[in-house]
């Protein structure tokens, strides 16, 4: 059985991770030899203050940035060693990715938006049709499709950023901060729908947050402080 249908294998795994920025004459240390594992089917949360490793967490397992020194694999994949462009192009195919401030492009409905990661990949018109019908209305959203973005809301707006961060079924979904813009009540309801989607659609989430309400929902918590993990609890 091959490492990409292994359902024991990680679908993330950092491993000695070390990673630093230079600022001018300052070189910072972001993560200092951080070993980290996510499953299929869990929610995994990162918190911590700023500063403390967080984001640059989201950068590697999104392979927006290489590691310094360390190993990082995707499904049993090692790629740390891939060209700029088989990062690129695994990163388009394999992760989702969900954002505080949404990133919905206005010109373009629901439906246009939760597409176009579909269209990008060349899947076939018809096909994308039906795929995007289907994920809108796993997230109630099927009446809003030609609606766009502005004249949804806040939480409306998220539920079609996790569709559209699900559409191509990847193995891993990054989110950055998805409720920190989002009332107590409409959190909750993205909280579980992301929840209910991860375990439907088996993909893995890692979220950096600050927000209790969805540490509370996770499968998993990890504390991070000055780059390092300070401490992990489910």
């Amino acid at each position: 059985m091959s490492a990409a249908t292994n359902t024991h294998t990680p679908v993330m795994a950092l491993q000695g991770v070390h990673k630093t920025y230079r600022l001018g004459q300052h070189v910072i240390p972001a993560l200092q030899g951080v070993d980290l594992t996510v499953q299929r089917g869990e929610l995994l949360a990162l918190t911590g203050p700023s500063g403390s490793g967080k984001s640059t967490i989201l950068n590697l397992c999104g392979l927006i940035d290489a590691p310094d020194c360390g190993s990082i694999a995707l499904d049993g994949q090692v790629t740390t060693a891939l060209a700029e462009d088989q990062r690129t192009l695994l990163r388009r195919d394999a992760l989702g990715f969900v954002f505080q401030n949404f990133n919905l492009v206005p010109v373009m409905t629901v439906a246009e938006n939760v597409d176009y990661p579909l269209f990008l990949t060349g899947v076939p018109a018809a096909e994308r049709r039906e795929r995007v019908a289907a994920q809108l209305h796993a997230v109630g959203l099927q009446d809003h499709a030609q609606h766009h973005p502005d004249a949804l809301s806040g939480g409306q707006r998220q539920r079609v950023a996790i569709a559209r961060a699900l559409i191509k079924r990847p193995r891993l979904v990054i989110a950055d901060e998805p409720t920190a813009s989002l009332d107590s009540h409409t959190a909750d309801q993205v909280l579980d729908l992301m929840r209910e989607r991860c375990h439907a659609e088996g993909a893995a989430f890692v979220i950096a947050t600050h927000d209790s309400r969805l540490t509370r929902r996770c499968d998993r918590v990890v504390a991070l402080l000055d780059g390092q993990i300070q401490g992990v609890s489910s």
